[in-house]
């Protein structure tokens, strides 16, 4: 399910994110909608990561050889 988000930014990053759109052939809203789908892709991957390593370091590792 989508829901709208209602986002306040000054003139200038509107009138700039407008042009990155465009050349972008998308519009300001899917812009956002991406970057903040990225940014959330990769907080789940880091934590993801953390808590593997984690592990790892609390059952420890055979350094005998």
């Amino acid at each position: 399910m989508q829901r709208n988000l209602t986002v306040r930014l000054d003139e200038a990053t509107i009138r700039k994110a407008k042009i990155v759109a465009a050349k972008r052939s998308t519009s300001v809203s899917r812009l956002v909608a991406d970057e903040i789908d990225r940014l959330v892709r990769a907080d789940d991957a880091y934590e993801q990561a953390r808590v593997e390593a984690l592990s790892d370091l609390e059952s420890g590792f055979d350094l005998t050889t």
